[in-house]
């Protein structure tokens, strides 16, 4: 593991700035302390002046659709009833690491973002919800050390792909399982025991607490995110880059110059080869691109990576992953799966390009959450970027594929720093 660095010009405030300035002991917790004479709980005494300064730098969500975070407030703060504010850190892409990184080391800044959302929406209660174990020991450390104003619970749930989309930690809050529900209504609307509900992923909170200690870098930081960075043949590393980066500039830092191609966004924004070192960090460049920057999770392939067994095992986990309350996502992921792992090795038949294509074109926006829409996102932008590497796949095994389709998602799992 490389670990953690920076790319954000000095002076400029960023998450990880504390850890790599030495304010704490390697593999510590920041303390209430140092976060509180950093600037951190810093008393609120004009909410709607918060919330219009995150509405004008036009900050998004961290957690993977980039949803205008402003947007969500007022939505929750103007819907009837006192509301709920979850801080959502059970990270389900298995490439990423940064909400469970900033739950270990940094669970202040995250419990002061939930306290400034609950100003600015008159929320009374709050919860962290996570399934990592170091994370919840540090968050509840956190919270005897420096007890909140409102309520705040911790729920621990079971770590799968689901567990965090929205309705899903919504249900699981209310004592169910961490499975999505149909929408809707969405949390916004009715969430933890009815109430309206904001989930935030703990990225965005914390880079609210940040924009608020640091009010005149506020655009600074709306503009910053966390990636995960990782490949099968060279390190990986969580880092904090402007957005607009490059992603060669960030392949080239973690040893992955030789990479031919990158998996985006975790399994959600695709696979992407020719002119992939050209794209920028950026929501709506990538999204035009046919992809997108989702959790900020970023896989490089190298020469000797075949895209197909990417892809196979990509679609493997998924269909593992699947709620299976969904008849249409039960049968597309297994449909994909199975069509793709006969593609890997060589045992596909010559109408499999043509029901991968219609799979991916039929498939999106019918389940109850993004797993299917991952899926087929995966298998639309291999046929569009890897025609040839498909089609030779149909006359003959390929040695790289020999393995491909485990379900674990293993060769995308990344240890956190």
């Amino acid at each position: 593991m490389t670990g953690v660095f920076s790319l954000l010009p000095e002076g400029r405030p960023g998450l990880l700035a504390p850890l790599l300035s030495g304010a704490w002991l390697s593999g510590g917790s920041e303390d209430a302390s140092r976060y509180l004479a950093a600037g951190g709980y810093a008393p609120l005494t004009a909410p709607d002046r918060l919330l219009d300064r995150i509405a004008a730098v036009g900050l998004r969500g961290r957690g993977g659709a980039g949803f205008p975070t402003a947007v969500k407030i007022h939505a929750v703060r103007d819907a009837p009833g006192p509301p709920v504010v979850v801080a959502n850190g059970e990270e389900g892409e298995p490439g990423s690491v940064k909400d469970r990184w900033l739950l270990r080391h940094r669970p202040h800044v995250v419990l002061d973002g939930i306290r400034l959302v609950a100003a600015m929406t008159g929320a009374e209660h709050g919860c962290v919800y996570l399934s990592d174990g170091p994370a919840e020991r540090a968050v509840r450390r956190a919270l005897a050390e420096c007890p909140p104003t409102l309520r705040i619970d911790v729920v621990r749930t079971e770590h799968t792909y689901v567990a965090g989309e929205e309705t899903a930690v919504v249900r699981r809050i209310d004592g169910g399982p961490a499975l999505p529900t149909a929408k809707p209504p969405r949390p916004f609307e009715r969430g933890v025991g009815g109430a309206p509900t904001l989930v935030a992923n703990v990225e965005t909170l914390a880079r609210i607490a940040l924009m608020y200690s640091r009010p005149e870098a506020a655009g600074a930081v709306a503009g910053t995110h966390l990636v995960t960075l990782s490949g099968v043949r060279g390190a990986s590393a969580l880092a904090e880059v402007p957005a607009g980066t490059h992603l060669k500039v960030l392949a080239d830092l973690c040893g992955h110059g030789r990479a031919q191609a990158v998996l985006l966004g975790g399994l959600f924004g695709g696979l992407h080869g020719t002119g992939w070192t050209d794209l920028p960090l950026d929501h709506d460049r990538l999204r035009a691109a046919g992809g997108g920057l989702g959790c900020g999770a970023l896989h490089f392939l190298h020469p000797e990576d075949c895209p197909v067994a990417v892809a196979t095992e990509a679609t493997a986990y998924l269909a593992a992953q699947s709620a299976r309350q969904c008849g249409v996502c039960v049968s597309g992921t297994g449909a994909l799966a199975r069509t793709l792992t006969a593609v890997a090795r060589g045992q596909a038949g010559d109408e499999a390009a043509d029901k991968l294509h219609r799979w991916s074109r039929q498939l999106p926006g019918r389940g109850a959450c993004g797993l299917l829409d991952a899926a087929a996102r995966i298998v639309a932008t291999l046929l569009a970027h890897f025609p040839a590497r498909v089609d030779a796949h149909r006359r003959s095994a390929c040695p790289a594929c020999a393995d491909a389709a485990a379900e674990d998602g293993r060769r995308f799992t990344v240890p956190v720093p």
